[in-house]
């Protein structure tokens, strides 16, 4: 594909959201305008050093009030799952709740979505990785309320299987629930980016290290060549080599 017929990022239909616990990235990445919403997991909050978890959701909700994020629950426990949901969803109203599939003992979480979401708590349904599982999760929604459907594309692309596929097949899955979006989750390039767009997928996670490098999207190729040029000339240069 040329570079002329890459589109900027604010041209994409797709929509971008920010993946990360790392407060001044959310800050940064809400000011720039890209993203349409933001999310986390607490595998990414261990890693930013979070200890405090209401404490961190509350910060991250002074900056972005005006698109959805979504927090995860973690606890192994149904009941608990079901009370920290509660909790999470009362921080406001632009909350999504992310619930994952199964819990670890292999335990689906259908009854919990369907119970949730008929209450009207908007979901993130997470760590989806099988169409049988967008399926449960799909028959577990509620036609009326907001919710995505988080399937872990880079995941499955790590296996050794396109992830392709059962993407296309996951969106013909979800379209007979309007409210319910497909997120194409983990994804491990940019080009993953164009990938989701052309399929049609409602939303896309990305982190700030991929955004960063999405900010090269149209750029001339030629010239791009020139600042890898550069690149490598100014290190060479800050490194001290020399070949006697």
């Amino acid at each position: 594909m040329d570079a002329s017929e890459v589109p900027s990022l604010k041209q994409l239909k797709i929509k971008i959201f920010s993946d990360g616990a790392d407060i001044d990235s959310i800050a940064e990445a809400h000011q720039a305008g890209v993203v349409k919403g933001f999310t986390t997991n607490p595998s990414l909050m261990a890693k930013a050093g979070i200890t405090n978890y209401i404490a961190f959701a509350k910060e991250v909700l002074k900056i972005v009030t005006d698109l959805p994020v979504s927090f995860e629950v973690f606890s192994d426990d149904f009941e608990e799952m079901r009370y920290q949901a509660q909790k999470i969803a009362e921080l406001g109203s632009n909350v999504f709740v992310k619930i994952p599939v199964t819990n670890t003992k292999r335990a689906s979480a259908a009854a919990l979505i369907r119970e949730l979401h008929a209450g009207g708590i908007k979901l993130n349904v997470t760590a989806i990785l099988s169409l049988r599982q967008v399926e449960e999760v799909f028959r577990a929604l509620d036609a009326n309320v907001p919710a995505f459907v988080s399937v872990f594309a880079g995941r499955i692309a790590d296996t050794g299987r396109d992830p392709l596929p059962l993407m296309q097949a996951a969106l013909e899955m979800v379209r007979p629930k309007p409210k319910a979006e497909l997120l194409w989750a983990s994804p491990r390039e940019v080009f993953n980016l164009m990938q989701a767009e052309k399929m049609g997928c409602h939303v896309i996670t990305m982190t700030p290290e991929l955004l960063t490098k999405a900010s090269k999207f149209g750029m001339n190729l030629e010239e791009l060549s020139l600042d890898t040029v550069k690149m490598f000339y100014s290190d060479a240069q800050k490194s001290g080599f020399k070949i006697a």
